[in-house]
């Protein structure tokens, strides 16, 4: 049950941190917004792209799952077409 009216017609995963796989080098972690035809919105949202400068990506997600993500980007939508997949944080 939502608590909200306007939150009536957001994705299930609304307000839950998740995990963006992308068919790129891109995988994206933040609070879920919505998930709309134009793609997955996130708010508070990192992104880890394999092959730049920083920590590889298992121990990436470790470190996010277990302290949370430090958010570089307010708001993004990663479009559609990029998306493969979509999971909860604590599930990994």
């Amino acid at each position: 049950m939502r608590t909200f009216r306007e939150h009536e017609h957001k994705h299930d995963l609304h307000g839950i941190t998740v995990v963006v796989e992308t068919d790129g080098a891109e995988l994206w972690i933040g609070r879920c917004d919505d998930v709309v035809e134009a793609g997955v919105v996130l708010r508070d949202a990192d992104v880890h792209r394999e092959g730049e400068a920083g920590p590889p990506r298992a121990q990436w997600l470790e470190r996010a799952r277990s302290f949370g993500v430090w958010p570089r980007h307010r708001h993004v939508v990663v479009p559609a077409a990029r998306v493969t997949g979509v999971r909860r944080l604590a599930e990994i």
